[in-house]
Order: structure tokens, then sequence, then C-alpha cells
């Protein structure tokens, strides 16, 4: 078991829209590569619970590349944050660092490798964005639930 560094921890149900009650799983994870795989163990095990399991194998590769990039490009910005969300009909997926900057999809030049990514996530998921928050930025992708 890795050290909470600060963060939030745990299980919570709260009141879904239209969809119903949702599930929130949140959790703070060390900024270095022990991240990678505490992350998609807590992936697993949240969709085990959430009886998601056809989502595991998107949703585990999806995390492991969200949280490979923020430990590679935020590293020295403290604690990377995972929020996994469901409801009745979207699986939601977000990663939190410390790194304002991000780059743009049309910025990449072609054949550039580190843009990889951004490909990799928009071929998995339904949906995908940024978004800033106050101590940098947060990657967030959804899935439909079957």
């Amino acid at each position: 078991m890795t050290a909470d560094h600060g963060g939030f921890r745990g299980y919570y149900v709260c009141p879904g829209g239209p969809e119903g009650t949702g599930r929130i799983r949140r959790l703070a994870l060390p900024s270095d590569a022990s991240a990678v795989r505490l992350a998609r163990q807590v992936t697993r095990d949240a969709l085990a619970a959430w009886h998601l399991g056809q989502l595991e194998e998107a949703a585990v590769l999806l995390v492991s590349e969200l949280v490979t990039n923020a430990v590679r490009h935020a590293r020295d910005t403290g604690a990377i944050g995972l929020e996994l969300a469901s409801t009745s009909t979207r699986l939601r997926v977000e990663v939190q660092d410390g790194d304002p900057s991000w780059r743009q999809m049309d910025s990449l030049a072609d054949g550039d490798e580190s843009g990889f990514g951004f490909l990799l996530v928009d071929s998995l998921a339904d949906d995908w964005g940024l978004r800033r928050v106050c101590a940098g930025k947060a990657v967030w992708a959804e899935f439909d639930v079957p």
C-alpha cells in the first residue's frame, strides 16, 4: 500500500440525474512510476465492484496512458489525482496533475510520437477533453456503458 499524499480517498455514492445513482472513486497518486500500477489496480477494482467489467480493458489502458503522461510531465508538481465516476449510462475517468500546460491536437507534427497518447485516448473513449483546475490541468474521458 502506498502512502496517501494529501489527497482524497474513498468510494462515494452521489445522486445522479436522470441516469440514477452514481459512484465515484477518488485517489491521490504519488508522482512517480508506482502511480501507474496503482491506478490500473484501482481502476480494475472499481470496475469489478461496479459490474463494468466489459469496459475494463479500454479503461485500464486509458488510465495507464493518462497517468503515465501525468508522471512524465508533472513529476515535480506533487501528487496526481485519479477520479473514476459512473452512472448507469457513463463511465468517466479523470486524471489531474499540477502542470498547467498541455499540447494542442492541431500543434502536433506529423509523426510526432509524443502526440500518440492523444490518438490513443481519442480511439478508446467515446468523448474526452482537457480542463484547467486550480493547480494545473485535468484530462477526462468518458465511455458509454453498454
